[in-house]
């Protein structure tokens, strides 16, 4: 529960960058008096001056933005701005037990599969007001509206000043939307040392009935009146118990368990992707002498099926406050999309939240399970979860800055419509801690190293005997080196905040070889493209782009490209046109000109 890094915010320094503290308040290091008007000694003219002197103002300005933005970049990337001030906080151990009465979600089987979903507010000051909250989801109890959960969340840094949980209560109804169960709000406006919080077995809260969904309310309503002595209202019984003082630093709130991990699994998409996996999951470690034989002694094959694998792991916080970045507004549309404003922004943001949910969902067949924190045990199921060395995988990675860590199997190959996949990953979030794609190596020695170049042969550059592609993966982490880089147009995490990103994961992930690199490194460049290469040898090419007619990997990749470079240019494309002409009429004629290629301008033709 001890946080083991220091907080080193207090002396306003930004990892060997220069930045100036008014130059981070507009996000693209331009002060405010830079940006919002002129030299104050400007406006010492005398009055019939003032209007001859005004237009001139305007248009420098303009243009000295435009070049800073050029030669600085667009708002965005890494955000020094450093933790503010807070009370020292505490640690306290969340438990929900259970709910009862709750309406059933379907009628054929008068049950639901209920889950939980918590969020936790605390009334300290964050960086930044688009920093998310803290959030924690139960499993899935199946068919029951009486689930018990008994299900543990253990957060740090809790203000002394108070704090809100909401917990709302789902049936899970993939790939429909949950309906709403019921909600219930505790307020605790201070706790303290001798604070005795909700001792076991806990407290039991009413539900508020009217933030049920429409066809749950209605469900419950046709159960009361056919069974008797059945109340409308669901219940929930949880306890809080303090667990004592947190240690720096203070104004971070974060999870310190239990540490989790979550297979989201979905055949459709593993079939258009041409990704497999083991039928049986247990296949993902065996060892040779684990190996299953047939009733003639021989050994039996490994099942795979068609399935794309999606996974979360929560480690333990805290997340290195210098890992701290904002997406990049590389064209303006891109802002509303984060912040849901405008007609384009509202359906773009609800676009990407139902691409993440539909990657990361939720049903019957999602795995769970838990890590002893910062152990052996945590590198191994991590490993698991990769596949260990097989296959020449790369992953796309995002960590969250409470320490969830996402990631799914891609690569160049793997687009998003519209924006990258890192918004997908972060579910739209402004502000993550660190996000890019990373690779395993297996080691001929069991060295743990971090070097780049170890002593000894390394797999898939070399084929070396002990490990896939012709047999099992050893079991312990010290074989594997975890390569990890910042490559996310998204985000783009800073060079600098690379040693922070190893420190959290050698905590986390002991034993295993964590070596960071910069996406600009060619080195790197070079080992990503012997893993291309080795997934195509093998005949496990993703080939997908979401929301599109699929292609070749080629015509993929060039898309993508394109699309890339016309945003950076600003054109617009033909969805974006559209619904800019919904919300502006007057740019109707510009919308159509640019959907058919006939009644383009040609070049040199004056507009007006």
């Amino acid at each position: 529960m001890s946080a083991p890094i220091s907080s080193t915010n207090g002396d306003g320094q930004t990892n060997g960058h220069s930045h100036d503290e008014t130059a981070t308040q507009n996000g693209n290091g331009v002060s405010q008096e830079q940006t919002n008007g002129a030299n104050p000694q400007q406006n010492g003219h005398e009055h019939h001056h003032d209007h001859a002197i005004k237009r001139p103002t305007k248009i420098g300005t303009g243009l000295k933005d435009r070049v800073h933005q050029i030669t600085k970049g667009p708002p965005g990337g890494f955000d020094p701005t450093p933790l503010p001030d807070a009370p020292q906080g505490y640690t306290i151990r969340f438990i929900f037990h259970g709910a009862s009465n709750l309406a059933p979600g379907d009628f054929v089987t008068a049950s639901s599969d209920p889950f939980l979903h918590a969020t936790l507010k605390g009334t300290q000051p964050k960086r930044h007001k688009e920093d998310p909250d803290l959030t924690h989801r139960t499993k899935t109890i199946r068919k029951t509206t009486e689930p018990e959960w008994e299900d543990e969340w253990i957060v740090a840094n809790v203000p002394p000043t108070g704090f809100t949980l909401k917990c709302r209560m789902y049936d899970e109804d993939f790939p429909d939307h949950d309906d709403r169960l019921g909600n219930v709000t505790v307020k605790v406006p201070s706790i303290g040392p001798d604070w005795k919080g909700i001792p076991a077995p806990g407290r039991v809260y009413e539900a508020k009935k009217r933030m049920m969904s429409k066809r749950a309310y209605l469900a419950k309503a046709i159960t009361s009146v056919v069974t008797h002595n059945i109340h409308m209202t669901p219940l929930l019984r949880l306890s809080m118990e303090l667990l004592g003082p947190s240690d720096p630093p203070y104004a971070q709130m974060y999870t310190v368990g239990p540490t989790t991990w979550v297979k989201h699994f979905s055949p459709l998409i593993g079939r258009i992707a041409g990704v497999k996996v083991n039928a049986n999951a247990e296949d993902d470690a065996r060892v040779d002498e684990d190996q299953q034989v047939d009733q003639d002694g021989n050994k039996k094959s490994k099942t795979q099926k068609y399935d794309f694998q999606a996974n979360e792991m929560q480690l333990q916080g805290p997340v290195p406050p210098k890992l701290y970045h904002r997406f990049v507004e590389f064209r303006p549309i891109i802002a509303s999309i984060y912040s849901s404003a405008g007609l384009r922004g509202t359906i773009l943001n609800k676009a990407l939240h139902s691409q993440h949910r539909r990657i990361y969902n939720f049903n019957a067949s999602t795995e769970y399970g838990d890590f002893d924190a910062c152990s052996s045990e945590a590198s191994e199921q991590f490993l698991k979860l990769v596949h260990f060395d097989e296959g020449g995988r790369t992953f796309t990675y995002v960590l969250t800055l409470d320490g969830m860590f996402r990631f799914t199997e891609t690569g160049k190959e793997f687009g998003i419509d519209m924006l990258s996949k890192h918004t997908m990953h972060s579910d739209v979030e402004t502000y993550i801690a660190c996000s890019g794609e990373f690779f395993i190596r297996r080691l001929k020695k069991p060295l743990a190293s971090d070097d780049v170049h170890p002593h000894t042969k390394t797999h898939p550059q070399e084929d070396i005997p002990g490990g896939p592609p012709k047999e099992h993966p050893p079991h312990d982490p010290a074989y594997y080196q975890l390569i990890i880089d910042n490559d996310s147009g998204t985000y783009r995490p800073d060079k600098s905040t690379l040693p922070y990103l190893k420190e959290f994961l050698e905590r986390n992930f002991p034993g295993l070889g964590i070596i960071t690199m910069h996406w600009e490194d060619q080195e790197l460049q070079d080992m990503k493209e012997n893993q291309r290469n080795v997934k195509k040898n093998e005949g496990r090419m993703i080939n997908m782009v979401m929301n599109r007619s699929q292609s070749s990997i080629s015509s993929a990749e060039s898309e993508l490209d394109d699309r890339e470079e016309s945003w950076q240019q600003g054109h617009k494309s033909k969805r974006e046109a559209a619904y800019e002409a919904l919300e502006d009429p007057h740019k109707v004629k510009d919308a159509v000109k640019s959907i058919v290629p006939g009644l383009k301008s040609e070049r040199g033709e004056s507009s007006k």
